[in-house]
């Protein structure tokens, strides 16, 4: 798919189908996530992949955002890792690229996404065992969307280009 054609189509679906993820297109959205831009390339992010039924009902106990999908990645940052410059560290700066990357992918592989930020952490850590070095920064529910999804309404609204560009 043309570049411009998924950064346009690319949309947030809250009604997946019961379509399982190949694991080959998996594997091509998790390697456009390897391979995206960190600070200082430190990549220091972790990427859970739940897509067991026992998995998934362990991300309901944490949101009530995946809208049926069958896959969900939960990604994370290391705070420990990251690169820091006095008090500030990259681990959410990188993990939100990495996590862009493999939404992109996921669309140009036909793949429909959306980006979660609203889940209990502390819920997450313990129903995952995740160490408490990495900070959970988003849930990338993936899959096919019902014949019945309704379209985002926010969609196609943008500010004009000259709202939020500034020649100087």
């Amino acid at each position: 798919m043309e570049f411009e054609n998924v950064i346009r189509k690319r949309t947030a679906i809250r009604k997946f189908s019961n379509k399982i993820l190949e694991q080959a297109k998996l594997d091509k959205i998790l390697e456009a996530g390897r391979i995206a831009p960190t600070a200082k390339n430190i990549q220091p992010i972790k990427i859970y992949v739940v897509n067991t039924e026992n998995g998934l009902l362990k991300i309901d106990k944490a949101s009530n955002c995946r809208y049926g999908a069958k896959t969900v990645l939960i990604v994370c940052g290391n705070t420990f890792e990251a690169y820091h410059k006095g008090d500030y560290s990259t681990y959410e700066m990188d993990s939100c690229i990495v996590a862009t990357h493999m939404m992109l992918e996921a669309t140009n592989l036909g793949v429909d996404n959306i980006w979660i930020e609203l889940f209990d952490e502390d819920i997450l850590r313990e129903e995952f065992n995740i160490p408490s070095e990495y900070i959970p920064v988003c849930l990338l529910p993936l899959g096919y969307k019902t014949d019945d999804c309704p379209i985002n309404p926010l969609h196609e609204k943008r500010k004009n280009i000259e709202d939020i560009v500034e020649y100087k």
